[in-house]
């Protein structure tokens, strides 16, 4: 099995040795290298490839926002996993909509930020519903109705189908079980979930569920449009042999 390639990012030595102990001593993670801010990130990237950055926000010189901004909008960025002492803050919130593919807190336990490693190197955002819904309450404000109406204009965009699909992802659902509640394949929900992506100009299913809240599709769904979705099976979705 090939290793999982990591780099660190935090400007506290202590806090990255550790990190590299912890880390490093699993069999299939291999920490390619370190560095004390964020100014340091790209060129580290570019030398030693990895394929997940774990990302300190708050650094003296570049913050960990900022870098995360910057790797993201590269061809062929790694995966960027926030690091923060906070459960909801506004900058985490940042990060996700700069590409980030999700957060862990620094008093997560050993395991689960081992988890958290693996699970967005295999494509997974890490950021739980209850996690989702935090971020997002601690971001309303003000702005809330020009978010609104921008989310809206950019989820018009997409079909029926593939709203339907945006909105299960902002409920923090897997493939799997989008493809039970709305009676498709997976196969076909990745490929709605793909489209959605490519549509919106989006990197990862945390920023469709955060459009799919700011457009206010997530309040909706807590009403009886959930229940009609479940009620239809439309042709040509491949699900007839998924009931």
């Amino acid at each position: 099995m090939t290793a999982i390639r990591l780099l660190l990012v935090d400007d506290d030595p202590l806090v990255r040795a550790g990190l590299s102990f912890m880390l490093g001593g699993a069999d299939d993670i291999e920490i390619v290298g370190e560095a004390a801010d964020g100014g340091e990130v790209e060129a580290l990237v570019d030398r030693t490839r990895p394929d997940v950055v774990l990302m300190d926000i708050r650094m003296p010189s570049v913050d960990g926002l900022t870098a995360t901004e910057r790797l993201r909008a590269r061809e062929d960025a790694p995966q960027v996993v926030v690091l923060t002492t906070f459960h909801a803050d506004e900058q985490v919130l940042r990060a996700l909509r700069a590409g980030a593919a999700g957060f862990v807190l620094k008093d997560t336990p050993p395991a689960e930020i081992l988890d958290a490693v693996r699970r967005v190197a295999a494509g997974d955002p890490v950021l739980s519903p209850a996690v989702t819904r935090q971020l997002m309450d601690h971001a309303a404000g003000s702005a809330a109705d020009t978010r609104r109406a921008r989310a809206r204009a950019r989820i018009a965009a997409l079909g029926e189908r593939e709203r339907e699909v945006a909105v299960a992802v902002g409920r923090g659902l897997s493939n799997a079980q989008i493809a039970t509640d709305l009676f498709m394949s997976v196969a076909t929900v990745k490929s709605h979930v793909s489209r959605v992506l490519a549509r919106l100009g989006l990197n990862n299913r945390v920023q469709i569920a955060l459009l799919a809240y700011d457009a206010g599709l997530l309040d909706e769904d807590a009403g009886d449009g959930h229940q009609r979705a479940r009620s239809r099976v439309e042709p040509g979705d491949g699900t007839r042999g998924n009931r």
